[in-house]
């Protein structure tokens, strides 16, 4: 099968879905955290059947879940080579991209007085708020305030980004997205150089009806190199995003961009998209398990998104034809567990699948998330960027 080319591939990112302790998560005040494991031991039902076929179970002991006798995947952990436990470093490092600092976060003092008048002065509006929040909490603290007055509600969290909220109907989206181009523009500086720039537009009127929309909008900073989407664009094939993917890659080597309304949403394009004629990769963010359920500690929630999920992908899994793969992984942890609401420095799975594999099986550990990338770049015959890092599996793949 090593000498096959598969005429597309699907890797589907299921947000903070960590299966224990990186290596190294000691240095990151992590150890002992396990994502998949701990929302495992907190529910009294976690029914996956698709994963439990593909091998989740052989991988990750799950309470719940028996490893399948015969799994239809190869499956494996990956750990992560850069420094960082957010989002871009993730993604980026999945594409080949190994990321030496990690973006500053202001978790814990809020943005720099200088850059919040500098904000003001640049937007018009006076800043409230200005400090690491959930965004449910600050609406119900501040949205009232802001819709009053015209002021601006910027907060943070413990990821490195820039958040600014603006009702739809009184603050208005296009000057939401105007506010936050500046904050993306002063936030470039290295001192103040956040990850992401976030809209965070919502509705209601008052306390209790507050609602974020689908109308977000992330502004990343762009790859500081080139990663294997650029050389898959660049070699004619289909780069297809779903879900926040565009904005992690601040567009860089997409060709089609499409935006989810929740990650059930960004299961149903994926699954409409694998029955469309493209030729190359699709690329998918299901980000609800983060924002929704890790940073909120809500185990609950989460076991019940992954069932979601789990339902979709039993869909996508009879649409797939005989050349289409699909990776599943993940690009950090988020144990809702754990104290606090950062995300988790952990290992992550990789579930490889396709109707024409006839291996199937564990994998050996790898110590990059790049191996996805690598792989990608290796399967369509494209040259790894310059600079890049990743060990392909192409030939490992029977």
């Amino acid at each position: 099968m090593a000498d096959k080319m598969w005429k597309r591939v699907f890797v589907i990112v299921v947000d903070s879905l960590g299966i224990g302790g990186a290596k190294d998560a000691r240095e990151y005040g992590d150890e002992g955290t396990d994502t998949l494991g701990h929302i495992s031991e907190r529910v009294e039902h976690f029914i996956l059947p698709n994963l439990q076929k593909l091998g989740l179970a052989n991988l990750h002991p799950l309470k719940q879940v028996e490893p399948a006798k015969r799994p239809l995947a190869y499956f494996m952990s990956l750990n992560e080579r850069s420094r960082g436990k957010d989002t871009m470093t993730g993604h980026w490092e999945m594409m080949g991209l190994k990321t030496e600092k990690p973006f500053i976060t202001f978790t814990e003092t809020g943005f720099p007085p200088e850059l919040i008048e500098e904000l003001e002065k640049r937007t018009g509006h006076k800043v409230i708020g200005n400090k690491s929040a959930s965004g449910t909490e600050i609406l119900e603290e501040l949205a009232e305030e802001e819709i009053a007055t015209g002021h601006m509600i910027v907060y943070t969290s413990a990821d490195s980004v820039l958040q600014i909220c603006g009702n739809e109907e009184t603050f208005d989206l296009k000057e939401l997205y105007r506010c936050c181009e500046i904050a993306r523009e002063l936030t470039m500086r290295d001192e103040w150089k956040v990850g992401r720039v976030i809209a965070r537009p919502y509705v209601g009127k008052r306390r209790g009806e507050f609602q974020r929309t689908s109308n977000r909008h992330d502004y990343a900073v762009p790859p500081f190199g080139k990663t294997v989407l650029d050389s898959l664009k660049e070699a004619g094939l289909d780069v297809i995003s779903i879900g926040k993917i565009q904005d992690i890659f601040a567009g860089c080597g997409i060709t089609k961009g499409l935006k989810s309304k929740s990650s059930v949403h960004g299961m149903e394009q994926t699954i409409q998209t694998a029955k469309e004629e493209f030729h190359g990769l699709c690329f998918v963010n299901l980000v609800d398990f983060d924002a929704l359920w890790g940073h909120r500690r809500d185990p609950v929630g989460y076991a019940r998104e992954l069932e979601k999920f789990d339902e979709k992908l039993g869909v996508l899994m009879e649409t797939l034809g005989e050349e289409d793969l699909l990776m599943i992984t993940a690009d950090h942890g988020n144990d809702p567990t754990y104290t606090g609401t950062d995300h988790t420095r952990e290992q992550v799975p990789l579930l490889i699948y396709g109707k024409s594999l006839l291996g199937r099986g564990k994998l050996p550990e790898a110590d990059t998330f790049a191996v996805v990338g690598s792989t990608v770049a290796d399967i369509f015959g494209v040259a790894m960027p310059d600079g890049t890092i990743g060990q392909s599996l192409y030939h490992q793949l029977q």
